[in-house]
């Protein structure tokens, strides 16, 4: 059982936030909802130290003085971070300026599981109790019940990197989680350019010529009015209906009948809607933003690709790493391609990034041994 407080008292967050950025680590999860409104909703704030857990009521406190904490040399420890990090620059206005990620550390030790539940057991041997994970943690009061469970989740976050950061260390692996972590904190979370929403349609290779025009009106017109409602963009008008009227653009009413998926009885924006159609239909060639496209029809690198692609996966056997985390076929692409990629920096350089170019170049070749393969020098002849 967790003992922890539940905070509801600005003064006594503030307190906390002093307490945290004089203390050399600190742990934080959050618990919120993204599924009723544009912006994730926060909900609760948990954070530990090595003396206390508390609970923060983000419904009852200003979490913005955070930012205090996030500014200073305390080390902000998190499990799976990626979410956590994208609201508290939402709600603060900043990430923490020195973070652990405890879910990135244990891909460096081996672990393949992204569970906190099965890395505290396996490293700790504590067993979590994760039968409150589908609470809504927007109602008030919460079930002690809920609250332990949130408590849960960073009273062992501090320990666990301790662990952690000492096998790290004896395998020599340290630098490279802490590269992947930093990659992790610095990453770009700008709202996208409203011209490039509709690149996220399942269905936008489908589009060509003027429905792609449409497709950018429509979406950058959604995702307008779904901030302004704080509502999520899809119940403003459908993935579905969207792609229809890309296609076929309604001129009028009686033709936004016809739609799937959109139900003219409960729309409220149908002059706003036939606009952004008509605006689409009207946008110039040279003003629709395309998606980057993927190197397509590459029979003359496919071999090479293959080849660096099964260097890459022995490599990551023999590492104990999980292949995905080494490099990805797009990596590899990439790299063939001479354009950017992360094999070419970092620990991926050093581990298996210099021995890729090699085999791309081809001053080094491949044998194989039974069900091994040898990185063979070739003598220039």
């Amino acid at each position: 059982m967790t003992d922890f407080d539940w905070i509801t008292d600005q003064a006594v967050f503030d307190a906390l936030v002093d307490e945290l950025s004089d203390t050399s680590a600190y742990a934080l999860d959050t618990e919120f909802h993204r599924e009723r409104t544009y912006l994730p909703q926060l909900a609760v704030v948990q954070l530990a130290t090595r003396d206390r857990v508390a609970l923060i009521d983000a419904l009852s406190v200003d979490v913005d003085a955070l930012s205090r904490a996030f500014q200073s040399d305390a080390v902000c420890v998190m499990h799976a971070g990626s979410q956590d990090l994208e609201i508290l620059e939402l709600v603060s206005g900043a990430v923490p300026r020195r973070m652990f990620d405890t879910q990135i550390a244990a891909l460096f030790c081996g672990y393949r599981t992204s569970s906190l539940g099965k890395l505290v057991e396996g490293f700790l041997d504590v067993r979590l109790d994760k039968s409150a994970q589908l609470t809504d943690w927007t109602r008030r009061p919460l079930p002690e019940a809920d609250l332990r469970y949130a408590a849960s989740d960073v009273a062992h976050l501090l320990e666990l990197r301790d662990t952690l950061v000492s096998r790290l260390d004896d395998r020599g692996r340290l630098q490279w989680a802490e590269e992947e972590i930093e990659r992790l904190r610095s990453k770009d979370r700008s709202p996208p350019d409203p011209e490039t929403l509709w690149w996220k349609l399942r269905g936008k290779t489908k589009l060509g010529g003027r429905a792609r025009g449409v497709a950018q009106e429509l979406a950058a017109w959604r995702d307008q009015v779904a901030k302004k409602q704080n509502r999520p963009p899809r119940t403003v008008l459908s993935d579905m209906a969207l792609l229809a009227l890309a296609q076929r653009p309604a001129r009028n009413t009686e033709q936004l009948r016809g739609v799937r998926n959109l139900d003219l009885r409960r729309f409220k924006h149908t002059d706003q809607l036939l606009s952004a159609i008509e605006r689409g239909t009207q946008l110039p060639k040279n003003a629709v933003r395309l998606p980057p496209k993927k190197p397509e029809n590459l029979p003359n690198v496919e071999g090479v690709i293959a080849l660096c692609l099964a260097w890459l996966a022995q490599r990551a056997g023999e590492e104990d790493l999980d292949v995905s985390v080494l490099g990805t076929r797009d990596d590899v692409t990439s790299l063939v391609l001479a354009q950017p990629s992360r094999l070419s920096s970092g620990w991926r350089d050093t581990l298996v990034g210099s021995e890729l170019r090699a085999i791309i170049d081809g001053t080094a070749g491949l044998r194989v041994i039974g069900t091994e393969l040898e990185l063979l020098d070739r003598v220039p002849s």
